[in-house]
Formats: C-alpha cells, structure tokens, sequence
C-alpha cells in the first residue's frame, strides 16, 4: 500500500509509504488527501519518513491539500524529512509554507493530541 493512515484524536496522520514520490503517485494522494478533509478532517499530519525524493508534481499535490485544509480553517503538517528531501524543500522555499515536525509524536503534539 503506498499510503496508510492513522487517527490519533481527532489528527489524521497520512504516511507515503514511497521511497519516490512522483507524478504516477501524485494524483492519486491528492484525492487521498481530498477525501480525508471532504470527511471533515482538519488538522492532517503527513509523513514523508520513507521518501528519499519528491519531484514537483507531489509536492504541487501537497500544496494544493493545504490550500484546500486551511481555507475550511484547518492545517496540514509534515514529518520525517529526509536529507534529499530537505533540501528540496530548501530550494523551492517550501519550508516556509509547510510546518514541519521532526518526530510524528512532535507533528500529533503540535495539535494539542495525545501520541
């Protein structure tokens, strides 16, 4: 499975359980994504622990879900950067729109829920 999910409260975490997340993937996480907040979820945590790259196309997938969460006065925070994935983040400037947590207790706690 390329995503699972968990619920701590009333925080969804979504894991990539992807070493490469790319344009074949992309599509299919954003209506992931789209689902968990059309349900009602708004504080959504993702974990990108396992992803050694992300190409552009993941990452407009990303930002698209987060535009969507915070207009419904929600949030989406990330987790588990890689060393690759860090500095992509770096060079697109990402890591000013994302919060990023460098544990998933740390990304739950943030929201005020228990790990």
């Amino acid at each position: 499975m390329d995503f699972s999910r968990e619920v701590f409260s009333d925080v969804v975490v979504q894991s990539v359980n992807l070493s490469r997340a790319t344009l074949k993937e992309a599509e299919e996480f954003k209506r992931v994504l789209t689902a968990e907040i059309d349900r009602g979820s708004r504080k959504l945590i993702v974990d990108i622990a396992e992803c050694e790259f992300i190409d552009s196309t993941f990452l407009g997938a990303l930002v698209v879900s987060l535009k969507k969460v915070t207009a419904l006065g929600g949030d989406l925070r990330l987790v588990g950067f890689q060393p690759s994935v860090h500095s992509m983040f770096e060079l697109t400037r990402m890591y000013r729109v994302f919060e990023a947590f460098p544990t998933r207790q740390a990304a739950v706690e943030s929201y005020g829920a228990k790990f």
